[in-house]
């Protein structure tokens, strides 16, 4: 491939971002979704004409601009918000994990999906899109009790979706006759256990040495070798690069002398990021695969919807907020991205005789969510108080 072609496709995407930008504003619809629909309009599922370096993804540009966005994210678990609102954050992320893995996996299940099949798909279902609900608030210019608890909660989701779909391995594979050794129970541990670990091996020095290194502020250069290097770490120990990130930024806004500051040097690096990112996300589409995900799919899409609500509207009412704003904050999850993909190709590694059916409906339904889910997203923002 030309480098020139590279970078020209690279200049049109980043200066049709700003346009889209400006439509969405216009038509009231998310840059998120506008992006998504870029994506698959230039990339293979239409048009075709995006270079390879765009159309197939990257690994390492992928973790880079999520391990930006974890690092934001875990802005918000500061002591302040914690103390505020850390019972909310808390119930409502378990309560809407454990109502989305226990409704989609029993749907499913009398739908006539194999038992080891729908227990998969419900921890699939957990998984949210960080970057897509990140963007869709900063969109907003929102900052209120609801946006910061929201942001909480997408912090910390995605760590107990991990840890659940770890669990749910083990019992597919027991219902499934396969036996379990606790194995993936294990790995689930290194990888939530060592990406804390990590996040805080980083974090600490940070919080210390930020501010100090160029006295007075830290600089963008010194911000963005942190996300470096904890995506780099993360892929190299094998764990979690959102949550390495998340741990990261909490520390670093608990401890560091300048809180606020490290965040704003990567707020102003991260959209360029992200905007290459969700382009990659809609050239990515398979037709074929919206087409071949049946009476399954559409089940699993109508389950988690349900799910959201339901378990919105539940840790509403064991919360202060009320089923009202409960269930609005069910809706602004409905975001599902990335790692849903990645749970999905772990369940086929173990389970390669449902490889199919698993990745063909996360993939599809990953996609539909990523589009649809930043409307329900906005409209949430609006109507809540």
């Amino acid at each position: 491939m030309e480098p020139s072609i590279v970078l020209i496709a690279a200049g049109v995407l980043f200066l049709g971002g700003l346009a889209l930008d400006a439509l969405g504003r216009i038509v009231h619809v998310p840059r998120v979704t506008l992006l998504m629909l870029l994506g698959a309009l230039l990339g293979p599922p239409v048009l075709d004409v995006l270079p390879a370096a765009f159309s197939q993804g990257s690994e390492v540009y992928t973790g880079l601009a999520l391990t930006m966005v974890a690092f934001l994210l875990g802005h918000s678990l500061s002591r302040s918000t914690l103390a505020a609102q850390g019972r909310d954050i808390l119930v409502i992320s378990v309560v809407v994990v454990a109502v989305s893995i226990c409704l989609v996996s029993g749907g499913l299940y009398l739908l006539g999906v194999p038992l080891p099949v729908a227990l998969l798909l419900g921890g699939i279902s957990a998984a949210t899109a960080p970057a897509a609900t990140h963007d869709v608030i900063r969109q907003s210019g929102r900052k209120d009790a609801f946006v910061t608890r929201l942001v909480g909660i997408v912090a910390i989701d995605d760590a107990w979706g991990l840890l659940a779909f770890s669990l749910l391995l083990t019992v597919a594979a027991l219902a499934a006759g396969y036996g379990a050794d606790g194995g993936t129970i294990t790995t689930a541990l290194y990888e939530a256990g060592g990406a804390i670990i990590l996040g805080a091996a980083i974090g600490f020095p940070a919080a210390y040495l930020t501010g100090r290194l160029k006295p007075g502020e830290p600089s963008l250069v010194e911000a963005i070798g942190l996300v470096f290097l904890c995506t780099g770490l993360s892929f190299y120990f094998g764990v979690s690069y959102l949550l390495a990130g998340m741990v990261c930024g909490m520390v670093i806004v608990n401890f560091a002398r300048h809180h606020d500051r490290p965040f704003h040097e990567i707020e102003r690096i991260e959209w360029p990021f992200l905007l290459l990112f969700f382009v990659m996300a809609g050239a990515s589409l398979h037709v074929e695969a919206l087409v071949a995900v049946g009476t399954i799919g559409i089940g699993y899409v109508v389950l988690r919807f349900a799910a959201r609500f339901l378990g919105g509207w539940l840790a509403g009412r064991l919360t202060d907020l009320g089923g009202g704003q409960g269930t609005l904050t069910g809706m602004a999850l409905m975001p599902q991205a990335g790692v849903a993909i990645g749970m999905a190709l772990v369940a086929s590694d173990h389970f390669p005789q449902y490889r199919e059916i698993i990745v063909t409906i996360t993939i599809a339904s990953t996609i539909f969510f990523e589009i649809v889910g930043p409307l329900m997203t906005q409209y949430a923002l609006k109507k809540a108080k």
